[in-house]
């Protein structure tokens, strides 16, 4: 069934919900088998080091280096989803987190992101929601995202899969997040929603819901970051989430970081001096999420 393969700045408070279905050209024009637990991802383990405090994850600031993880087929019958797993070293049992590409498809970036999240202690498993293509340029990039959102019941059952898929193994502790940016963003939030148990939902900028009665349905705290000079969402579409999240009575970690635009936080080294001190305080911020929703009664 599963298949590893080889291969602060100044802040405002404010939240999300994702209308799937919907396209986000000016937000999106912005992102630039073996069974659970056998040995075969055993010498791919990320060590685990976790970062300092106002130190960025390496990933995001272009030095991630080379993969540590492997590729992996998560999707039942299906031969062209292709995953990407990082697990901790260590026995564990560890926490995990589900990580949800960007418009262009599941990129090295990305797969570097999930290794920093091992090296923090999280089981990470980037999914991959466009059957292993990436784009190239926007209208590539558009084609790939109306496709998925064709099919929305198509993408909650390949994330229901990936956290299937992490709490079957036995070095997972049986609680899992979900987390996105730009597209993924989006797509975190509707999962959230809409997806199989998890106890975590992080937004990285991505489409938004202003409805009480939809987000109601949201059984844990919700963690967004935003950028002011962003389009999409704008800081007004933040502030109705966030006032309807309030209103459904679910717990949440919004902030509004100013003098930055859409798409900052995962490549903070095309903007270091401007993009480095809010990336650093929402880092710290997710880390803080994910410690007291993930690591909750574990001992972690």
């Amino acid at each position: 069934m599963y298949a590893p393969m080889d291969r602060r700045a100044s802040t405002r408070s404010a939240l999300v919900r994702l209308a799937y279905a919907a396209s986000l050209p000016l937000a999106l024009a912005a992102c630039t088998g073996s069974p659970p637990g056998d040995d075969a991802d055993q010498g791919t383990r990320a060590a685990s080091t976790s970062t300092f405090a106002e130190e960025l994850p390496p990933a995001i600031i272009g030095q991630g280096g080379a993969l540590k993880g492997v590729d992996l087929r998560y999707v039942d019958g299906d031969t062209l989803t292709t995953g990407y797993l990082a697990v901790p070293a260590g026995a564990g049992p560890f926490p995990a987190l589900v990580i949800i590409h960007e418009w262009n498809g599941l990129h090295d970036r990305v797969r570097q992101l999930a290794d920093d999240f091992a090296a923090e202690g999280y089981a990470t498993l980037a999914a991959d929601l466009f059957q292993g293509r990436t784009g190239a340029n926007r209208d590539e990039n558009m084609a790939l995202v109306r496709e998925a959102q064709s099919d929305p019941a198509k993408t909650i059952a390949n994330l229901n899969a990936a956290v299937a898929y992490l709490k079957a193994r036995p070095d997972v502790t049986g609680r899992v997040g979900a987390m996105g940016w730009c597209f993924g963003g989006g797509v975190a939030l509707s999962f959230g929603l809409d997806g199989d148990n998890h106890e975590a939902t992080a937004i990285f900028y991505g489409r938004l819901v202003d409805d009480p009665q939809a987000l109601a349905r949201l059984d844990h705290e919700v963690y967004g970051t935003f950028a002011a000079l962003d389009s999409g969402p704008s800081p007004e579409s933040v502030a109705a989430f966030e006032s309807a999240l309030r209103t459904a009575g679910v717990e949440h970690d919004l902030h509004i970081y100013d003098d930055v635009n859409h798409g900052f936080w995962l490549r903070v080294d095309e903007d270091s001096g401007t993009r480095a001190a809010p990336a650093a305080d929402a880092w710290r911020r997710l880390k803080s999420y994910l410690d007291r929703t993930l690591r909750a009664g574990d001992g972690g």
